[in-house]
């Protein structure tokens, strides 16, 4: 994988890590991790994450563990536990360890247990809203919770108590006693552990209270012995928190937060929850449409790891939030698959060709490229006879200026294959085109003039016993560039009601009949396509665009209102 410092120059997290071994902090250890809530699929902006920090591991010789933040049983579930442990190991990384928080419950319990000894954690009795409305803002310090000064032997009570399922969802939580007066408010008296029973995916019925974020996220990191925890910007204001329960309950060595930016891309949305309400409103065909952002929808959609890895090293690491625009990941991924997918034709369209002048009942086979580019991966045989299929958009009747494909009079090239002109037009009884009569130059096989006349258009074609196939032409989810800027709208509102066209009988030539599952090809002068590993069959391929060939959105842009 190439690094971002090699493209780019130090970032600030790389420029940290080798201070740091300099120094000989952490005793020249690093060692991250990467730490998602199994509570739905990673999309995007967890593989800018994923590749920063395995990334940064390898980079320095180090590990870098897995470990899902499985402290919220309501949403939690062991299907996003293995699309997490998938998207990973796609992606191209392995783990030095993987773990749950959960792993830890007991030692958390231990250590809450601590605070509360050290006189540092209370039991409260105020309700979810009643600590928020004493809890202040920025403008307001907050009150003391009535049972702030509870003793110690009453703490340890309730809390024993809370663990043994004694009350009700609510009734308690702990809190960490810092400062209600703090100009930060998540200072102020944070809860650090609430009652919920439920079932646990991992440790099924034994826990009824579990601890919240900032306190299992920080000693987890102390107990696997993670030197550098990264995470995002939003992250930064609770920095103090990590520090506070880190600085009060481990000795010794210990891991310090650092924040980046996170990714802001045009077109999606980065909310789990957001994604979440596009999968069960059935907006979407599940988590791997290809149409959503996730890493499972964009490996269905065709992308490819190093693609992804590339996006990650592009766009870089940074303390400044800045949007990236969509424009950038599918130039990533169009350079990778221009090269290496081979090539192949299909048309989308058919409009029906006759040669009049080829000789009835031949067949012969011509040799086609597979990369113009790359000789080494060969050659293949297409059928070409006196019928065939083009693209009912590459003919015009009465064309306009700079049209170049063909129109009757006009001579173009078929790809590898001859030089035809039209000579007549066929229509039905409402006026549609459905034939096109032309005639072809025997001299010009391979697609080239020996008399050295030139043509300006090349066109792609099928032979008439090309078989059909389903297409899926995928686009941008959203047709608004930030779907959920506007607060006060519905992020839905913006979803682009063209981001997918289905066409069910496409032609393809011969050799795609039987193309593999997650094959990729590029369609001449179509775009990049991936053969649906979910909805394809044994001889009936299923082709998900994953990108075009140029930046279409970029020319939609342009056009005249």
């Amino acid at each position: 994988m190439t690094t971002t410092s090699e493209t780019q120059g130090q970032n600030f997290l790389q420029e940290i890590i080798e201070e740091d071994k300099k120094t000989g902090k952490h005793g020249g250890r690093v060692h991250t991790r990467f730490p998602p809530e199994p509570n739905g699929y990673l999309h995007i902006g967890h593989a800018k994450s994923i590749c920063l920090n395995f990334g940064l591991a390898q980079q320095y010789g180090g590990k870098c563990n897995l470990r899902l933040d499985d402290t919220n049983p309501l949403t939690e579930d062991t299907d996003y536990v293995q699309s997490i442990e998938r998207d990973v190991k796609w992606l191209g990384f392995d783990w030095a360890g993987k773990y749950f928080a959960s792993d830890y419950f007991d030692k958390l319990y231990d250590f809450a247990v601590e605070l509360i000894k050290q006189g540092k954690a209370y039991v409260c009795s105020l309700t979810a809203d009643e600590i928020s409305q004493y809890r202040g803002d920025f403008n307001t310090p907050g009150r003391d919770s009535p049972y702030r000064n509870r003793s110690v032997e009453e703490n340890l009570d309730l809390f024993s108590r809370m663990k043994a399922g004694e009350f009700p969802d609510g009734a308690h939580t702990l809190r960490a006693k810092i400062d209600m007066t703090s100009p930060n408010p998540v200072l102020r008296d944070p809860p650090i552990y609430r009652i919920r029973h439920a079932h646990h995916h991992n440790t099924g019925d034994k826990w009824c209270i579990y601890p919240l974020y900032d306190f299992a996220h920080c000693l987890s990191d102390s107990i696997e012995g993670i030197t550098h925890s990264i995470c995002t910007l939003e992250f930064e204001n609770r920095r103090v928190l990590y520090d506070w329960i880190v600085d009060n309950l481990i000795k010794g060595g210990r891991p310090y937060q650092y924040e980046f930016a996170r990714l802001k891309l045009t077109y999606t949305v980065m909310s789990k929850r957001k994604l979440l309400q596009l999968v069960t409103e059935k907006l979407v065909s599940g988590w791997d449409d290809p149409r959503m952002l996730t890493i499972s929808g964009l490996r269905r959609r065709g992308c490819t790891p190093v693609a992804l890895r590339d996006f990650a090293t592009r766009i870089g690491v940074s303390k400044t939030d800045s949007w990236i625009d969509m424009s950038v990941l599918e130039l990533c991924i169009r350079e990778d698959l221009n090269e290496h997918a081979p090539r192949a034709m299909a048309v989308l369209k058919p409009l029906k060709v006759v040669i009049e002048n080829y000789p009835e009942g031949k067949t012969e086979q011509l040799d086609v490229a597979n990369h113009p580019q790359k000789a080494e991966l060969g050659t293949r045989q297409v059928p070409f006879s006196r019928e065939l299929y083009i693209e009912a958009d590459d003919f015009m009747e009465t064309p306009p200026k700079g049209f170049f494909r063909l129109s009757p009079g006009k001579e173009v090239r078929l790809r590898s294959a001859y030089f035809i002109k039209c000579e007549s037009v066929i229509k039905d009884d409402k006026g549609n085109v459905v034939e096109l009569r032309c005639t072809y130059d025997p001299a010009t096989r391979g697609g080239d003039s020996p008399d050295g006349r030139k043509v300006k258009g090349t066109l792609h074609w099928v032979p008439a016993s090309a078989p059909t196939a389903e297409v899926r032409l995928y686009d941008r989810l959203f047709s608004a560039e930030q779907p959920d800027k506007d607060k006060d709208k519905d992020f839905k509102q913006f979803l682009n009601p063209n981001s997918l066209e289905v066409i069910r009988d496409a032609r393809v030539e011969p050799m795609l009949a039987d193309a593999a599952a997650e094959s990729r090809f590029q369609f001449e002068r179509l775009g990049y396509f991936y053969v649906d590993p979910k909805d394809s069959q044994p001889g009936k391929p299923v082709f998900n665009r994953t990108v075009t060939l140029k930046d279409s959105w970029a020319k939609e842009q342009v056009k005249p209102k």
